[in-house]
């Protein structure tokens, strides 16, 4: 069942990485998907943030790989496997979702989260660069993306004032990202993918100007820096 488990997992990135592919592909909800039309909403990163995508795929594919080649029938490996294949599966539905109706899009991209960080929590602390880092940006970019993509939809359904609504869920992104980052100390990748979808939300802040959303999104930026260095000298 192991070996069985290996391979599905292998499917399924290649699976998820295909769908950007045989679909129109995903930069953010489009305006007009919304009652209330969403343009440049305050939350969403700057398009080239989205560029992780493709670490992401890649990465992903290649820990399949190594692990239905060398870690088969590792009890430890097999613990990520479940949860690892329902998100992806999930993802690999994802975009033609959200193409259709950001609704369904924003519940699936929950549950994507969810599974993820359940597989990161799962993953030994064994070949790192091979599961827990790939896991950890994986895990840590959708922490980011179901924040915004909450956020998104509540303003694009009328909820308002937008910019302290996006700031309240880009505090939730961080809270779930700090809760994380506690239960699964030193996970560089988780990190390193909310420092990068932070970064994309602030260069998209610039212009047009939001200095709530900059000096929030600066706040956020400081506390997961923090939290990665202290983790980082902890013994």
């Amino acid at each position: 069942m192991m070996k069985m488990n290996a391979f599905f997992v292998l499917a399924a990135a290649l699976a998820f990485a295909a769908s950007p592919l045989v679909s129109t592909g995903f930069n953010g909800f489009s305006p007009d998907q919304f009652p209330v039309p969403q343009t440049d909403p305050p939350l969403q990163p700057a398009g080239w943030a989205f560029s992780i995508w493709g670490v992401i795929y890649l990465w992903l594919i290649v820990s399949g790989g190594y692990g239905l080649l060398k870690r088969d029938t590792d009890p430890r490996w097999d613990r990520t496997r479940a949860p690892l294949i329902a998100s992806l599966v999930v993802g690999a539905a994802w975009i033609p979702v959200a193409n259709l109706s950001p609704i369904w899009a924003t519940v699936l991209i929950w549950i994507m989260w969810g599974t993820a960080v359940l597989a990161l929590l799962r993953a030994p602390r064994v070949d790192p660069w091979w599961l827990e880092v790939p896991l950890g940006l994986y895990a840590g970019w959708l922490t980011a993306a179901s924040c915004v993509a909450t956020a998104v939809l509540a303003s694009g359904y009328g909820a308002a004032p937008v910019t302290p609504i996006h700031v309240a869920f880009l505090w939730l992104a961080i809270v779930l990202g700090l809760a994380v980052l506690r239960l699964r100390p030193r996970s560089w990748g988780y990190a390193a993918a909310l420092v990068w979808a932070l970064i994309g939300v602030l260069a998209s802040n610039i212009q047009p100007l939001n200095k709530v959303m900059l000096i929030a999104t600066g706040l956020a930026l400081v506390a997961v820096g923090l939290t990665a260095a202290r983790h980082a000298t902890a013994k």
